[in-house]
């Protein structure tokens, strides 16, 4: 058995250990990523050029033969027939691309902060098994650059303080804040490291190619006193952080950068190896400290040149997120120029965000550097329905069709996880010549997510997919539940909840799937999932009920629906509680985890509501990353909405105007007292969510 051939078996035995003994791995002589899989007699046999290739091959056979979805979360069970079906004849699939991106520098935050192996390891199957080739790989780097920092003459309290809280080091590692919730921890620094090690071990062993980081110019204040004829100028700013958070950025043309960049991947290559691909963004969401194309070039050039010359093998990625985010300052002009100056296939882009904007229709493909097309699909972890099915499909042709000979890859730069996952598998199949079309695509779907085929449950998924999946993610889906409380439409653009879908529709849809119930995990969350989304979006509707009997002066209409506002917050809440997926102690726990005190107990816990709500305390991006989750709406949400309601009746009792202003200090007050000393959460028993589901739609749904 050859070492692919044994690494497939062994995702295999963790992924469906009762089919081993019927499975057999078989490595080909194959240039290209393919798969074959074929029956001989009781035996399956999945042959692949590699193990991530045949990774591949044994989920195209779960998903299409077995019904079998596998989750991302390793708390959620793989569940699949007792008895494996037959294969009636060979089935080949080819791949359409030489990569497969996966993840995003917010994953990390968002998502992943308080992950531990067991997390790592489900979610380095669940990549190889989408055939992901090339993950973003940054956990444990803080340990290099401390090591670093310090041997330039920082001191331990320093470089520490430099860093901010886990939950919002991928921002600190993108140049954008400093120093929030630190001083990090010395034993969280520690475990990364090792944590690092096994995750880079195992992504090298399913044939990824981790892509690690290397030096971006972030660099400490302090720096600046040691080395003060260095070119280090002050970032103007970020989210509205305060100064003390501001980051400071050391210009790629001065020497001292290519001396830290040597000393950092040296460092990181003597302890994780190296795969010769480094992830570097130089002005993700900030001004460059110059708009001149001959300045950028430059600083494009040496930032290139830097890691070339440790690494003759180096090619840099990059997000092309700046290119879509700063379009007034990215023109074609500054983006030729600054692409340009890296030597041709050295530098790889990533088209970061296709269901908005196809950046290589306006960049004639980005001037022919190698690119790979994303969808990103999720911002800030955020628990809505989102995603525009169709048109991911037709973008992804579109892009293999005319996008250039340059397009190596597509995959997905998600910000957080949320509750789409079936989304990015479709993003991911569409890397595979498996002839299925769209439509066949949705009714395997719905027999895996259910467990066996059923004709009702496919008519729900193509009505989701048709008629609720019609919009793709954006930056801000707050779900009116989770926002801070106002009298119409939004307080704040990270809240914005209009639906692009008539909410009858998915009301039908989810009281439909309720008619073929299954035992199946991944059933029981969709008829969560469709349902908080569901009530959610009937939440809007009181709320507007709510700010009509207000303006007609109508005090105890006022009081009934914000009655009723409670009962249905508190009704999400408890639907909500029925998966492990949409509750608040579940992130809560993890975070505490990692505490070796009480005192760090409380400041993990701290700093993991504080992303999820305030996101920082003194910044404008507060309810950006709110989810959906029980615990949170009972705890957070809710308490809001009561203060507005108990507001609106006070204005009207006393005859005064009602001051959004007053109502917003009283908010930030609460939300920050929330974020940094938590609140008396108590956290309820799941129960049957398909019994409960039957009860809230008959209450709140008359047919």
């Amino acid at each position: 058995m050859t070492a692919d051939e044994q690494a497939a078996m062994s995702l295999a035995e963790r992924i469906v250990p009762e089919y081993v003994s019927n499975l057999k791995f078989m490595q080909t002589l194959d240039s290209l990523d393919v798969f074959e899989l074929h029956q001989e007699n009781d035996i399956l046999v999945i042959k692949g050029n590699n193990a991530n290739s045949m990774a591949a091959g044994l989920n195209h056979y779960l998903k299409n033969f077995c019904d079998v979805t596998v989750s991302w979360h390793a708390f959620d069970p793989v569940e699949y027939p007792e008895q494996m079906p037959k294969v009636d004849s060979v089935v080949r699939v080819e791949a359409r691309t030489q990569e497969r991106f996966f993840l995003n520098y917010c994953t990390y935050g968002y998502t992943m902060p308080w992950w531990k192996w067991e997390d790592w390891e489900r979610l380095i199957d669940w990549m190889a098994l989408n055939g992901v080739t090339m993950p973003l790989a940054t956990t444990g780097q803080e340990a290099i650059w401390q090591k670093i920092w310090m041997e330039h003459g920082l001191s331990d309290e320093q470089v520490r303080s430099y860093f901010t809280g886990p939950a919002h080091l991928g921002w600190h590692r993108m140049c954008n804040i400093d120093g929030f919730d630190g001083p990090l921890p010395q034993g969280w620094i520690d475990s990364q490291v090792e944590l690092q090690k096994r995750i880079l071990e195992r992504e090298r062993e399913l044939n990824m190619t981790p892509v690690l980081p290397a030096f971006s110019g972030h660099v400490p204040p302090q720096l600046h006193d040691i080395y003060p004829e260095a070119n280090i100028t002050k970032v103007k700013g970020w989210a509205g952080f305060p100064q003390e958070n501001l980051c400071h950025f050391l210009s790629p043309m001065d020497p001292l950068f290519a001396q830290i960049q040597k000393e950092y991947l040296e460092a990181q290559t003597d302890l994780f190896g190296t795969d010769h691909i480094y992830g570097v963004d130089l002005f993700n969401e900030i001004e460059a400290p110059s708009w001149d194309p001959e300045t950028l070039a430059a600083m494009s050039r040496g930032t290139y040149e830097s890691m070339a010359a440790v690494d003759p093998e180096a090619k840099w990625l990059q997000m092309g997120w700046m290119f879509f985010y700063d379009q007034k300052h990215w023109t074609p002009e500054i983006i030729k120029a600054y692409l340009g100056a890296v030597p041709q296939g050295k530098v790889i882009l990533l088209d970061y965000y296709l269901e908005n904007t196809l950046v290589w229709k306006h960049t004639e493909s980005f001037y022919g550097q190698p690119y790979i097309l994303c969808y990103l699909g999720n911002f800030g972890g955020n628990t809505r329905l989102a995603g525009h099915f169709r048109q991911t499909g037709e973008r992804v042709e579109d892009t293999y069709a005319n996008g250039g000979d340059n397009l190596i890859g597509i995959g997905s730069t998600l910000e957080g996880f949320g509750v789409n996952q079936f989304m990015f598998e479709y993003m991911f199949d569409k890397a595979w010549k498996t002839g299925i079309a769209d439509d066949q695509w949705i009714s395997k779907l719905a027999s895996r997510r259910l467990g066996r085929p059923e004709t009702s449950a496919e008519e729900v998924w193509k009505t989701l997919c048709d008629s609720v999946y019609i919009r793709g993610s954006f930056s801000s889906q707050c779900p009116l539940t989770c926002g801070r409380p106002c009298l119409e439409g939004f307080w704040h653009w990270t809240a914005i909840h209009t639906e692009r879908y008539d909410n009858a529709i998915l009301v039908n849809a989810w009281k439909k799937l309720m008619e073929t119930p299954s035992d199946r995990d991944s059933y029981r969350f969709d008829i969560v999932n469709l349902g908080t989304q569901a009530l959610g979006n009937h939440f809007a509707v009181l709320r507007d009920e709510l700010t009509a009997a207000y303006r007609a002066g109508d005090v105890e209409e006022v009081r009934a629906v914000g009655a009723r506002m409670q009962e249905l917050l508190d009704d999400i809440d408890a639907l909500a509680s029925c998966h492990p997926q949409l509750r608040l102690d579940k992130w809560i726990s993890d975070a505490e985890s990692f505490a070796t005190s009480e005192e760090e107990k409380a400041y993990y816990a701290r700093n993991a509501r504080t992303i999820i709500s305030t996101w920082g305390r003194k910044c404008n991006i507060r309810d950006y990353a709110t989810r959906q989750w029980s615990g949170f709406v009972q705890s957070y949400c809710a308490p809001r909405w009561a203060k507005f309601v108990e507001e609106l009746q006070a204005c009207l009792e006393e005859g005064r105007e009602y001051d959004q202003t007053a109502f917003f200090k009283w908010c930030e007050s609460f939300e920050d007292n929330w974020a940094i000393n938590g609140a008396d959460i108590q956290y309820r028993q799941p129960s049957d969510p398909l019994t409960l589901s039957k009860s809230l739609a008959e209450k709140w749904f008359v047919k």
